[in-house]
């Protein structure tokens, strides 16, 4: 299974979405809390300027949000991204 990063904040609705999808489908995933400034700042760099949470990277591969998490859920791409 590829390595997932998920840069969320505490009480956001759509990371915790984003977070139970992955948790669904049995993906482990590495949790950063952009709450921090720092790290804010390096979520922006790794998503060419991305400020809004959760963004999302399966195997360095930049997704974007839950809407695009849950677009490729539709389209039935989700499952093989997982599975590498």
């Amino acid at each position: 299974m590829p390595e997932i990063t998920v840069y969320t904040t505490p009480f956001c609705p759509y990371c915790i979405a984003a977070k139970r999808m992955l948790k669904k489908k049995g993906a482990k995933f590495s949790e950063i809390d952009v709450s921090d400034q720092s790290k804010r700042e390096a979520m922006i760099a790794r998503s060419n300027g991305k400020y809004t949470v959760p963004q999302i990277f399966i195997a360095e591969r930049h997704i974007g949000g839950f809407d695009d998490l849950s677009e490729l859920e539709a389209l039935g791409e989700l499952d093989p991204l997982l599975a590498g």
